[in-house]
C-alpha cells in the first residue's frame, strides 16, 4: 500500500514511511492510494469472528507486507485488550462505550496500535530513535502517554493547553515520567497543533526524527475503524439500518468510520456532533470551509476550530458536497444543551453520559427524525470520571474512582511551560 499527500506535492510513501514521518513534506496529511471493499462473506460471517480477527481483516490492506502477519496479529491483540460494550439506553438508541481501556478514552485503540507499529519499525534498526510529538485537547495525551510508556527508542513530548483540560486528563499525561514529557502551552489546542505541524517542517529539527501520534498519523487514525465493525457485529441481529453519531473535534473518529463504510460496512448515515466549535456544521450550511479560533467548552476534547481530518473526509467524497450530504450531517450544541441532555439521559435511564457523549446523543436524536426505522448509536468516547467536575454537580451524584484512575490521583504533576514555537524548538534541541 502506498500513501499520498493530500497537498499533492510530496512523494508517495509506504505505510512504514507514513507512520514514521507522520506528516508529508508538503504539510499534507497522508491518505491511502486505494480502499478495497471487503468481501460479502466477511459481513455475512462477522458475528462468528473475534474482535481480533475482524480487526486483522480490516487493517491488513493498509499495512500490506510491511509488518509480518504474525507480528500484526500480535499488535492487534495487544491493542484490543479491553471490551467495547454496546449499551441500549432507550428504545433503538445505543451507547458505544469506548472507555474501557487503560486511559478510559477511545484513543487507547489508535495510540496502542501506533506505538506497537513504531516499536516494530525501530526494532530492526540499530540505535534508531524517534521523538513522538503530539498535541492534545484532552484525551489524546493520556492515551499516547500510556501507549508509548517504556517503548524502546521512543521519547514522547505532549503539548496541552494550560487550564483547558480536566484535572484527571492532566494527571494522565503529567505523572508518568520515564520517556513521557508534558509541555504546558499558554494558549488553545489549535496553538498546540500548529506548533506540532511547524516542528515537523523545521529542517533544524530533522535529526530528532519527529513523528506525530495525533490522528494526522495514519497508524493512530485508521485503527479507529475497528469499533464500527464491532458495533455492526453486535447489532446485526436487529436487521435494521445503523446511524452513527460521533462527538467530533479533530474528526479522526468519524473519518475512520467513513473508511469502514467505503470498505462495505452497512452504515446508513453518520452525524458529526460538535460543541460551539462549529466549523463543519457551518460548512454544510454555507458550502464554504472557514476555520475559526477554538472556544473553550465543557466538552474540551472537541474544542477544535480547524479539524485536521476533515480534509480526509472531503477526499473520501472527492470533494462532492452533494454526495457527502447523503451520508453525513453535522450539528452544533451549546454547553447548556449538553448539560440538559446529560440530565435527561440520567433521569430516563440512569445512564451516566459525560459531556462528549451527550453531544453525540443530541446529534443522534436530531438526525434520527429522518431515519425512524433505524438503530442509532452515539459514541461515548471517555469515562465520566474524566469530567467529574462537570458530571457530578450536573447529575448530583458521586462517581466511584475506577481502578485505571486511582493510581495517578496522588502523583505529582510535572510539566514544562511553553509560550510559543521558539520555546518548543528550544526544548526539543536541548533534550
Amino acid at each position: 500500500m502506498q500513501y499520498y499527500s493530500l497537498n499533492h506535492n510530496a512523494p508517495n510513501v509506504t505505510f512504514q514511511e507514513a507512520v514514521v514521518q507522520g506528516l508529508a513534506s508538503d504539510k499534507g496529511l497522508y491518505f491511502p492510494e486505494s480502499i478495497t471493499r471487503l468481501p460479502d462473506s466477511f459481513f455475512e460471517n462477522i458475528e462468528k469472528m473475534s474482535h481480533e480477527e475482524i480487526a486483522f481483516e480490516a487493517i491488513k490492506q493498509f499495512v500490506g507486507d510491511e509488518i509480518p502477519e504474525a507480528i500484526l496479529k500480535q499488535i492487534i491483540s495487544e491493542t484490543l485488550c479491553f471490551d467495547f460494550p454496546v449499551v441500549e439506553i432507550e428504545s433503538g438508541v445505543f451507547s458505544l462505550e469506548l472507555f474501557h481501556g487503560p486511559t478510559m478514552a477511545f484513543k487507547d485503540v489508535g495510540a496502542r496500535f501506533m506505538s506497537r507499529c513504531l516499536g516494530y519499525f525501530n526494532s530492526d534498526k540499530n540505535n534508531s530513535h524517534n521523538t513522538v510529538l503530539v498535541a492534545t485537547s484532552g484525551d489524546t495525551g493520556g492515551a499516547v502517554a500510556s501507549g508509548f510508556l517504556g517503548v524502546p527508542g521512543v521519547d514522547v513530548v505532549i503539548l496541552y493547553p494550560s487550564g483547558k483540560v480536566s484535572d484527571i486528563q492532566e494527571r494522565q499525561l503529567t505523572t508518568l515520567g520515564q520517556n513521557i514529557t508534558a509541555l504546558e502551552v499558554d494558549g488553545f489546542f489549535d496553538d498546540c497543533q500548529d506548533m506540532v505541524k511547524k516542528a515537523f517542517l523545521d529542517e533544524s529539527l530533522q535529526h530528532k526524527n519527529l513523528t506525530s501520534a495525533n490522528s494526522i498519523n495514519i497508524a493512530r487514525w485508521l485503527p479507529q475503524m475497528f469499533y464500527f465493525f464491532f458495533t455492526y457485529k453486535s447489532l446485526k441481529k436487529y436487521n435494521k439500518p445503523l446511524v452513527f453519531s460521533c462527538p467530533s473535534g479533530n474528526f479522526g473518529n468519524i473519518c475512520a468510520g467513513i473508511v469502514a463504510k467505503k470498505m462495505g460496512l452497512p452504515v446508513q448515515h453518520f452525524i458529526a456532533a460538535t460543541n460551539i466549535n462549529d466549523t463543519v456544521p457551518c460548512f454544510l450550511e454555507e458550502g464554504k470551509y472557514n476555520p475559526k479560533p477554538s472556544k473553550a467548552t465543557i466538552s474540551n476534547a472537541m474544542d477544535v476550530g480547524n479539524p485536521s481530518n476533515f480534509i480526509r473526509i472531503q477526499e473520501l467524497y472527492q470533494n462532492d458536497l452533494a454526495e457527502f450530504k447523503k451520508d453525513f450531517s453535522s450539528f452544533s450544541f451549546t454547553d447548556e444543551e449538553t448539560l440538559i441532555a446529560m440530565k435527561n439521559i440520567f433521569d430516563k435511564s440512569g445512564y451516566v453520559a459525560e459531556p462528549h457523549g451527550a453531544v453525540g446523543y443530541l446529534g443522534l436524536k436530531q438526525e434520527l427524525q429522518n431515519h425512524p426505522d433505524s438503530i442509532g448509536i452515539f459514541l461515548e468516547t471517555a469515562h465520566p470520571i474524566k469530567f467529574l467536575d462537570t458530571v457530578e454537580p450536573a447529575l448530583k451524584i458521586k462517581l466511584p474512582i475506577p481502578m485505571q484512575i486511582a493510581p495517578i490521583l496522588n502523583k505529582e504533576k510535572l510539566s514544562v511551560s511553553v509560550r510559543n514555537y521558539e520555546d518548543l524548538k528550544s526544548y526539543l534541541l536541548q533534550n
